[in-house]
């Protein structure tokens, strides 16, 4: 039986994918190990997962809500990705040290996590939690691309990393998508479209669900757990939109507090069991962030999406491609715009026809199952 060294980011959206590929190298005898912040990582994967402790940078830092665009993705590797990269390098190297894995998964943005294995020589697969670097967002920005270049040559020097891209390793990248989302872009032959890893340890108790209707179409209203310092408005207008639209329920996390009262057919939570809500909802309205956009299309739920920043304009793309949903304009999303896209998509039953085949094609692919076989290969 092999061993196995999971390498993620404090940062529920890309250990949750890892949780469900883990489990599944468990469930076949493997020893599964993790690097990284141990209460996020027990959260999601159980109070018994073996975790090595990895620093994060003492202050992480905050993004102005208005940062778009260029000045978005230099600040994410500036002042998120390099500096936390620097801090778990450190932990990385004593995980590798003590628990001897055979083969490393190292997310896309603990980039440490590459690198250090690559360094030491370890085989390591990239494990790929959103498509946007599948399909070259630097493409035709050849000025940024070699900016992040030499980013990445001073943290390699800094942290006596390997010289392969720790975005795509040269082992494997197991990317949590399929064709019928991603679309027809090509990739390079070491990517494995494996689909949507589905894991965790989300408890259901605590949730109101005697507050929802099954006899009425229910809308579930997110962005996600990365965003509250842009979500207040968003919010506040989707809570409007929507209680002004007869006949439907709606679901609002909002783990900032930012909505307030409202009115009797919107229900207002800090949390919700995400994935457990999601198989009672017709329609979802969120930010485009992969893990989301995922489990909805996993349910055959078709969706309103209104990107703000980073990967998740590239996802919306995809979602209104696949004929899956509509896209809003984040900043221009006032509660009408709002209410009459639910409305669109919830009355087209051909968004829900295409978030349904795209569903298909995530369970045909096999998710964490077929990352687990990808891993299996590289044990020599």
């Amino acid at each position: 039986m092999g061993r196995f060294l999971f390498v993620t980011p404090p940062l529920t959206g890309h250990v949750n994918p890892a949780v469900g590929v883990a489990a599944a190298l468990t469930a076949r005898g493997h020893e599964v190990a993790w690097a990284g912040r141990p209460e996020v990582i027990r959260r999601l994967a159980g109070d018994g997962a073996k975790v090595f402790p990895c620093a994060v940078p003492r202050r992480l830092p905050e993004r102005d809500a208005s940062l778009k665009g260029p000045a978005a993705f230099r600040f994410l590797w500036e002042e998120f990705l390099i500096p936390l990269a620097e801090a778990m390098a450190p932990g990385v190297r004593a995980a590798i040290g003590r628990f001897r894995p055979q083969v490393v998964v190292a997310d896309q943005q603990a980039i440490a996590g590459g690198l250090v294995a690559d360094g030491l020589g370890l085989p390591w697969v990239t494990s790929a939690t959103t498509s946007a670097e599948l399909v070259d967002p630097l493409a035709g920005l050849p000025k940024v691309a070699a900016w992040l270049d030499d980013l990445l040559d001073g943290l390699r020097a800094r942290i006596d990393g390997g010289p392969a891209d720790p975005r795509m390793s040269p082992h494997g990248v197991l990317a949590f998508t399929t064709r019928e989302l991603l679309g027809p872009a090509a990739l390079p032959s070491r990517v494995r479209l494996v689909g949507p890893s589905i894991g965790g340890c989300a408890p259901t108790g605590g949730f109101p669900w005697d507050r929802l209707d099954p006899a009425v179409p229910a809308v579930f209203v997110t962005l996600g757990t990365a965003n509250a310092d842009a979500a207040g408005n968003f919010l506040r207008a989707a809570a409007r939109g929507l209680s002004d639209v007869d006949g439907i329920q709606t679901v609002i996390a909002d783990p900032g507090g930012a909505v307030g009262p409202v009115g009797d057919t919107v229900l207002v939570v800090p949390q919700v069991p995400q994935m457990a809500l999601l198989a009672r909802m017709d329609a979802v309205v969120c930010h485009g962030g992969h893990n989301t956009v995922c489990e909805s299309l996993w349910h055959g739920v078709p969706l309103v999406v209104a990107p703000i920043r980073d990967d998740q304009p590239i996802i919306a793309g995809q979602v209104v491609d696949a004929g899956a949903g509509v896209r809003l304009r984040f900043g221009k999303a006032k509660p009408e715009r709002i209410a009459a896209a639910v409305t669109k998509v919830l009355g087209d039953p051909g968004y829900r026809s295409a978030a349904e085949k795209v569903g298909a094609s995530f369970r045909e692919a096999g998710g964490a199952a077929t990352a687990a076989d990808h891993l299996e290969e590289l044990l020599g």
